[in-house]
């Protein structure tokens, strides 16, 4: 555990090339209308009980997402709203500094800390070259804790945001159909609606009406299949009731799937 971390960016540009960048509903929104592609990513947690109060890492998990029914087998789903581009990233000038710097998304206002609670900050996870590490910058963590006061409260606005977005997220993936999801831990399930329809969708969503040709959302969340590129977790998930898909790792079928799955493991057939 890094005990003390002191750092200042070096406009080295690392962290803002081949990203799918997390962005709040609001953050999406203004992403799409700057021309640029959203994907979404979804992944589904088996939900049988409540968890235990003490029980934090299902806590955060819970905040961040909606029930869902896959088969009959409860679930959760968590949704997650991303910037995808491969290379540098559209809003990043030649000279390495921000386009929209002062409308940046709170995860990079947040970079390089964690917002997830539960995962620490590497630094050797990061792209920030050591010089950015140097003893003697302004100091980012004492004693393992982010001391930063800024980067805590971007970081309290970003879980906010997320708790506050769930019912939006479940709303549009109603109204796209979206109904796919990879096992939590094990991977994403990546759906890339176009722009124009997924802007439509979004604001109908945030508004919390239908869109314009499109189906209405589901209230009920019903109809959520599992997908995952290992064989022996779907016929363990199908065996207690649940919808599953077995994929491969990167497979992308418009006609029969109509999503991407990035998978965190090899896949395997038994």
């Amino acid at each position: 555990m890094n005990t003390n971390l002191d750092f200042a960016c070096t406009m080295c540009g690392n962290c803002c090339h081949d990203l799918r960048l997390p962005l709040t509903v609001t953050e999406a929104l203004a992403w799409l209308a700057r021309g640029d592609d959203v994907q979404i990513l979804c992944e589904a947690v088996p939900w049988l009980e409540e968890p235990a109060a003490d029980n934090l890492p299902a806590a955060h998990k819970r905040r961040r997402s909606f029930a869902a029914q896959s088969g009959s087998l409860p679930a959760r789903i968590v949704v997650i709203l991303t910037g995808a581009f491969v290379g540098p990233c559209p809003n990043l000038q030649s000279d390495m500094r921000c386009g929209i710097y002062e409308e940046r998304p709170l995860v990079c206002r947040v970079y390089p800390a964690e917002i997830n609670p539960f995962i620490e900050l590497t630094p050797a996870n990061k792209g920030c070259p050591p010089e950015a590490w140097t003893p003697g910058l302004p100091p980012l963590i004492r004693g393992g804790k982010l001391v930063d006061a800024t980067t805590m409260s971007l970081i309290e606005q970003s879980r906010a945001a997320d708790a506050n977005d769930v019912a939006v997220k479940q709303r549009l993936c109603g109204l796209l159909g979206i109904d796919a999801a990879a096992l939590s831990n094990e991977g994403f399930v990546v759906h890339s609606p176009r722009r124009e329809d997924l802007q439509a969708a979004l604001l109908a969503a945030c508004e919390g009406r239908d869109a314009l040709g499109f189906a209405a959302a589901d209230e009920e969340a019903t109809g959520w299949r599992f997908v995952s590129n290992r064989r022996p977790t779907v016929d363990a998930l199908v065996s207690v009731g649940a919808l599953g898909i077995c994929v491969a790792a990167g497979a992308a079928d418009d006609e029969v799937a109509g999503f991407e799955y990035l998978g965190f493991y090899p896949a395997t057939d038994a």
